[in-house]
């Protein structure tokens, strides 16, 4: 395994990366993994040092910078964060187990790969691999995407967190030696060939998030085939803000179902403006299956997503 020496700061970082054509190596949950199943051969920059990308800074006007270097735990146990952004802790701490909560990044969760088994066989050659088919389309795809968005690679994009930080309008991303971009700019649901667009040796440095909403309430929910340590089938989390018994503004946001997180600015814009009741909920929630096109294995993601959805607003507006 070849690593580079490890960076004393960001700079330093950024240059080792591009001279090396490495990749980072924050928590290390996911690149170590990849390199058991074949799937990455390094080298590796270690990031570990660089202790200025992790943290909460606040603002005068109560938005937040949070470090790419920040735990996922670290995000989801600060009280702080918990009340400002709840939709972020909630889906943080739902995240994979508390092992890997406690050793994983805000970063590398938004930068991760996908899960899919062909991509992480060295036994197989995919659209992300370099080859010229998606062995996954023809094969076994029960945890495929179920919304189209023109990419030939059925892989769903695994990052939670980006799912939920998609619920936050303003929300942008800072990388070294390059302007901040939104969260949703750092994906492209119509390229088969790799899971995010940053450039490599770039590296993502924060997340900065926008003043909270007064009055938001929030939710999130999986859906897992076994109740502890799972990746979702679908997630979702809901945003949610009402004035004088009417909603005023909602978001909601969809994980596991396309090869990007996606909103769903349908059920949104239908919740807008109800009194956000029970029934409101499910009238909002009614169209979503109308909006994915099930390949032959994930005709079951259809209803799941609108059950999924129903559930977080529910929980929201309670």
């Amino acid at each position: 395994m070849n690593t580079v020496d490890t960076p004393a700061d960001v700079p330093a970082a950024a240059a080792a990366l591009r001279d090396s054509a490495g990749e980072a190596r924050a928590g290390g949950t996911d690149v170590m993994a990849r390199l058991r199943e074949g799937a990455v051969g390094g080298p590796f920059v270690d990031l570990h040092r660089l202790s200025g990308l992790r943290g909460v800074e606040w603002c005068p006007d109560g938005s937040a910078r949070i470090g790419a270097l920040t735990t996922v735990a670290e995000v989801a146990a600060d009280e702080r964060v918990r009340t400002a952004y709840p939709a972020l802790a909630q889906t943080a701490a739902a995240v994979a187990t508390p092992q890997i909560r406690a050793v994983g990044t805000l970063g590398g969760n938004l930068l991760q790969r996908n899960r899919c088994p062909y991509f992480r066989s060295a036994a197989f050659d995919c659209l992300q691999k370099g080859g010229d088919t998606c062995p996954a389309r023809e094969g076994d795809h029960l945890h495929g995407t179920v919304v189209d968005q023109g990419a030939r690679c059925v892989a769903p994009h695994p990052s939670s967190l980006a799912m939920a930080l998609m619920a936050y309008d303003a929300v942008s991303v800072e990388v070294e030696g390059a302007a901040p971009r939104a969260v949703a700019d750092l994906y492209d649901g119509t390229d088969s060939t790799r899971d995010h667009v940053l450039e490599g040796g770039s590296l993502l440095t924060a997340v900065v998030m926008p003043p909270p909403a007064e009055g938001e309430s929030a939710a999130y929910r999986r859906a897992t085939s076994r109740s502890r340590g799972e990746w979702p089938l679908v997630e979702a989390v809901a945003r949610v803000v009402r004035t004088g018994g009417t909603v005023t503004a909602a978001a909601v946001a969809a994980g596991a179902v396309a090869r990007t997180p996606i909103r769903l600015p349908e059920v949104e814009s239908a919740l807008v403006g109800t009194a956000g009741s029970a029934q409101d909920a499910a009238t909002a929630v009614a169209g979503v299956p109308a909006l994915c096109s099930p390949l032959p294995q994930t005709g079951y993601k259809a209803t799941l997503l609108r059950d999924t959805v129903l559930d977080v607003l529910e929980r929201a507006l309670a």
